[in-house]
């Protein structure tokens, strides 16, 4: 059966022009889409995806677009219980919020703490995705090919905007044995398109500062983006700072009010890296479990700026490359994932005290914000799980990867079909011999933000 969809969807493919699963370099220029696709046919050295990360981009589509106005249930009492319990005795350190759309006549939704505000860490580079789609809708009302060809041929170089940051991201040179990973250095190229994809694939936060002041070029100049170097140069030299401050946060803040979204509770304050801090000033970021289910609620019913942006952001979600965290869970290996991870942790290095990453004593943020679909199965399987948790101490990657296979084991007991006779507490010891290891990042140990 799967061979038969495969053989439509390459078919399919053929003619759509939509993006991001690794069957979409030539419609994005996003080359290690390409380097990832060759490296499941052995012609390129690099990871072996997950079952669920080879979906093609026709199969990567807006479950709930099509239908009628779909409102969110409240929280249902038994299933709320249910999650609380999956929590254990840390219940009080997390804000969680779970959907099981698997039938959207009749969702089932469970919260605990969904209003708990934390810093969002690199989950709020969704925001800047959504500021961009926004941006580029408000320039080309009328012409989505516009837009699409501004992602697609707009070459970006990193300037000293993106310092200092140290994750990595995959850097391909087409007919190479192999790519790279390595942090994003001044002088480095790549199409919008491949921004993004650092952004939110490898959540760079070069990639996103660099996004954040190109937005500010793009709202500034409007259809004459790109500008040359020099008018870049002159707007960020000329401008006063306390009005780049005011154009930044109207254009990264405004964007979530306009399609619903609280800023009270769902708000990216400032840019991702110390140089764009300095040079525009933004203000304070916060998250709720419930504002961030309701943005990938919205994205699900095409209500980001619209179905096309919508859809895109879904894609740039699609984790087709290594699992981290939550989504690193076993469980989830045969399941579409769609994904965003931040953390935000810090030690207080007091004599006496031992102090690991990602298990802060004075603060210690993990936030997954995760999208679950069935790949192949009769049971359908459709649910959205986030998870913002505050638990000191203890190691929240190993945290919130354990979590992920109990509330997957909770989601299919509603829906008890062969698979989830096969399914365990997904809490295994290591990805199989053929699938790369989802180690955590490399941080700094004192304070870190991913």
């Amino acid at each position: 059966m799967r061979a038969v969809l495969v053989g439509l969807v390459v078919l399919l493919a053929a003619g759509t022009g939509v993006a991001y699963p690794i069957d979409a370099w030539e419609d994005t220029g996003i080359a290690r889409l390409e380097a990832f696709r060759l490296a499941q046919e052995g012609e390129v050295q690099g990871i072996v995806l997950y079952w669920g990360a080879q979906l093609y981009s026709p199969e990567i589509q807006l479950r709930l677009s099509a239908r009628p106005p779909f409102k969110p249930p409240a929280p249902d009492a038994d299933f709320t219980q249910k999650l609380v319990e999956v929590l254990g005795d840390d219940a009080d350190g997390y804000g969680i919020a779970v959907i099981d759309i698997s039938d959207p006549d009749a969702p089932l939704y469970a919260a605990h703490q969904p209003d708990r505000l934390q810093n969002p860490g690199s989950v709020g580079k969704i925001m800047v995705g959504l500021a961009w789609f926004q941006a580029l809708a408000d320039i080309y009302p009328d012409d989505v090919a516009a837009r699409r060809k501004i992602l697609r041929e707009t070459i970006i170089t990193a300037d000293d905007f993106i310092k200092t940051d140290t994750h990595t991201v995959p850097f391909w040179t087409p007919g190479e044995p192999s790519y790279e990973r390595r942090p994003i250095e001044i002088g480095d190229t790549g199409n919008l398109y491949t921004w993004l994809d650092w952004m939110l694939s490898s959540s760079s936060n070069a990639a996103a500062a660099e996004l954040q002041s190109q937005l500010l070029l793009l709202r500034h100049f409007g259809k004459e983006y790109p500008p040359s170097p020099e008018k870049a140069q002159a707007y960020f030299r000329d401008t006063p700072k306390n009005e780049l401050t005011r154009q930044f946060l109207d254009a990264i803040t405004t964007p979530a009010t306009r399609n619903g979204l609280d800023l009270a509770k769902l708000r990216q304050g400032s840019f991702f890296s110390r140089t764009g801090k300095s040079r525009v000033p933004g203000t304070s970021s916060h998250a709720s479990a419930g504002e961030l289910l309701r943005f990938m609620l919205l994205m699900e019913q095409g209500k980001l700026v619209g179905p096309w942006s919508s859809r895109e952001l879904k894609r740039l979600l699609y984790l087709t490359d290594k699992r981290i965290r939550y989504a690193a869970n076993p469980a989830l290996w045969d399941f579409a994932v769609y994904f965003k991870s931040g953390s935000f942790y810090k030690c207080s290095r007091k004599p006496g005290t031992t102090c690991e990453k990602y298990a802060g004593d004075v603060f210690n943020y993990m936030n997954s914000v995760t999208m679950v679909e069935n790949v192949d199965s009769k049971a359908k399987i459709h649910y959205i799980a986030v998870v913002l948790s505050n638990v000191r101490g203890k190691n929240s990657v190993d945290e919130h990867k354990a979590l992920a296979g109990r509330v997957h084991r909770l989601i299919l007991t509603l829906h008890p079909e062969p698979e989830s006779e096969e399914m365990g507490e997904g809490e295994g010891e290591g990805a199989p011999a053929d699938v790369s290891p989802d180690g955590p990042p490399s941080d700094a140990a004192t304070t870190s933000q991913r």
